[in-house]
């Protein structure tokens, strides 16, 4: 397997700094983020995040990132864009920047299921999914549907239904640990073997369910929060277990949105954490 920091999750540096750290801990590649985000007073992971290449002018931005990526001697696990599936035209910008840089895959983003009739929201995107394998095709890259909650495809399940029968070369999914803890949980064994050759790609991150304070009648609800990968709720083990044991050999990108710790720490504990569970994993899984 291949590690790499999805930069969604570190906010605080500028791109030059976030390559330049990352290649320095040891990690083998960076996802860069791609959106156009609201500022902030202070660098947060979803407005004022530094490492964020703007999706505004992305076409002049490619040189540079692809100068500091490779500068820092780190390969590109892939973009993570957030170009909703039924935004034809920057779909497309973001499958031709990807084959540009040679990032090979790049996630489009998913309606959330809140937005309509879940059947009509469905239909729409495997529509929009369809055209989106084609130009991939075309380009060389993948386009990847990640599995996340609050949108049509939380699941191994949900995700396969949308792609059924389209080319595995063109399009793919993002299984992620942290977001299926939210929605979509399935055993983590079986949604790989029902992807198949559907997945693409892997990000980790860890969650935790946390007690509100009770209510006047006892009632006690829960909410989810973004945990250190060590003491969330997902067994980080197991999951790398079930990876092994599924033969998937490819990258894991880590966005670890917990703050515990500082960052450039909180980076390199995870990198030297990944790989512990990953060598003890794979040495526990039968060749």
């Amino acid at each position: 397997m291949k590690f790499s920091v999805f930069t969604a999750s570190t906010p605080d540096w500028t791109p030059a700094e976030a390559a330049r750290t990352i290649a320095a801990q040891g990690w083998d590649g960076i996802e860069w983020r791609v959106v156009d985000q609201q500022p902030a007073a202070e660098p947060g992971f979803w407005a004022g995040n530094r490492a964020t290449w703007p999706l505004t002018g992305l076409e002049e931005s490619l040189p540079e990132i692809a100068r500091l990526t490779r500068e820092a001697g780190l390969e590109f696990s892939g973009i993570g864009g957030y170009a909703g599936c039924g935004d034809h035209a920057n779909v497309d910008r973001m499958l031709a920047a990807t084959a540009e840089l040679g990032a090979r895959q790049v996630r489009v983003t998913m309606p959330r299921s809140d937005l309509g009739d879940y059947r009509e929201l469905f239909a729409g995107a495997r529509a929009d999914m369809e055209r989106a394998a084609a130009v991939a095709a075309s380009l060389g890259v993948k386009a990847l549907v990640e599995l996340h909650h609050e949108t049509i495809t939380p699941s191994a399940s949900a995700a396969l239904r949308l792609l059924d029968g389209l080319d595995p070369e063109a399009v793919g999914v993002i299984h992620d640990l942290g977001n299926l803890l939210i929605e979509g949980q399935e055993r983590t064994l079986s949604a790989l073997q029902l992807l198949g050759p559907y997945l693409a790609h892997v990000h980790v991150k860890n969650v935790a369910w946390l007690p509100g304070e009770p209510e006047a009648d006892g009632t006690v609800r829960w909410r989810h929060d973004w945990a250190p990968l060590r003491s969330g709720a997902g067994d980080v083990d197991a999951y790398f277990r079930a990876l092994h044991e599924f033969g998937y050999d490819g990258w894991v990108t880590c966005e670890d949105f917990s703050t515990a710790v500082p960052l450039e720490q909180r980076t390199r504990e995870n990198l030297a954490y990944l790989r512990e569970v990953e060598a003890r994993t794979r040495a526990a899984v039968p060749a």
